[in-house]
């Protein structure tokens, strides 16, 4: 799977003849690059090109004569950034690659507002929803992902059923709004994948982490991502009482629907499901872990049946849930669990 979009960092003395002989040429005779101006006026210190494709790709550079905000461990000096959705010319092949954090902040602040500018170009109703346009635009942007993963919010409802999409939407913008997951965006965002091909299972299940990080955050906990364990393993959350200082490792999981799957009935997906980690990553671990079993993939009916009966499942201890996209979510516990969610989750009597 290809990476979210990223800065390829290119040492030495650019000028306007280097860039359009190593750069704007190799892009038309291969592509058919018009080069101009950046939509938006161009780093302080800094001249830029913007390069838009035949094929509808498009990518950025500017350069300086002097980088007096490098990377970590880099130097400063002359150099180009380039960043795009399109082949990369040859004379970058050899540089090193660069998150929106990493690199100088007048450089990623223009290059998002282009990037921003450019999605909204393709999907005026993301307009609307400036958290899930930005804190996905690494993925939104990508060479290979920004057709499904634009998809996944526009024609699949973020993988909520009986949702349109600004319902799902507005859901997910809510519950990245509070910026709990903001220092963590590129590998959070990763996780919706940057595949041509289309992966709704996956992508849903990455939203079930956010579900999660926006239900334990409003609870009261703080919230860290991608815990590594000493099984070699990495646990979805690590959740602190900011009170007490005592922590607890969250995994989520979140099966998928009976029409989705062999299962006959939700109540064997569930099981199933959690079986799934409790034989992997939760059983290396040695237990200690609270599994999240989010089913808000499931319709009504399917939860219905899992209401009615809140099965156990194969691991303790556990909250399955659902959520909708109006933010009512509500479940059911099972052991004894070291979390309090009560703020944010109807427990199901």
């Amino acid at each position: 799977m290809a990476q979210p979009i990223r800065f390829r960092r290119a040492p030495g003395r650019w000028d306007a003849d280097r860039v359009r002989s190593t750069i704007e040429r190799p892009l038309d005779e291969n592509l058919g690059a018009t080069a101009g101006s950046p939509w938006f006026g161009s780093p302080p210190g800094y001249d830029a090109r913007r390069f838009d494709m035949d094929d509808g790709s498009f990518a950025l550079f500017c350069w300086t004569d002097d980088d007096g905000d490098p990377p970590p461990g880099v130097g400063g000096g002359p150099v180009g950034y380039w960043i795009g959705n399109t082949e990369t010319p040859s004379e970058l092949w050899r540089t090193d690659k660069y998150g929106f954090d990493a690199v100088p902040y007048p450089v990623s602040r223009w290059t998002q507002r282009e990037l921003l500018a450019a999605l909204h170009d393709d999907e005026p109703w993301l307009a609307a929803y400036p958290h899930v346009s930005w804190y996905f635009l690494p993925v939104f942007c990508s060479k290979d992902g920004a057709e499904t993963t634009r998809a996944f919010f526009r024609d699949h409802a973020a993988g909520f059923p009986d949702a349109t999409r600004e319902e799902a939407t507005g859901f997910v913008e809510r519950a990245l709004r509070p910026g709990t997951l903001d220092p963590y965006r590129e590998t959070m965002a990763g996780k919706l994948g940057t595949s041509v091909s289309s992966d709704i299972v996956r992508m849903s299940a990455a939203i079930a982490e956010f579900t999660a990080a926006w239900i334990l955050a409003d609870s009261g906990y703080r919230v860290t991502p991608e815990i590594e364990v000493t099984t070699g393993h990495s646990l979805d959350f690590r959740a602190t009482d900011p009170d007490t200082g005592s922590a607890s490792l969250v995994e989520v999981t979140r099966p998928q629907p009976v029409s989705a799957r062999s299962a006959s009935d939700p109540v064997t997906a569930i099981r199933d499901t959690a079986e799934t980690k409790t034989s992997g990553q939760l059983e290396a671990h040695g237990g200690g872990v609270t599994l999240l079993v989010d089913c808000s993939s499931f319709p009504t009916s399917e939860w219905a049946r899992i209401r009615e009966s809140r099965p156990a499942v194969r691991h303790k201890p556990v909250i399955v849930l659902r959520a909708r996209p109006d933010g009512h979510v509500e479940g059911y516990r099972k052991g004894s669990v070291p979390i309090d969610l009560s703020p944010a989750i109807e427990w199901l009597s």
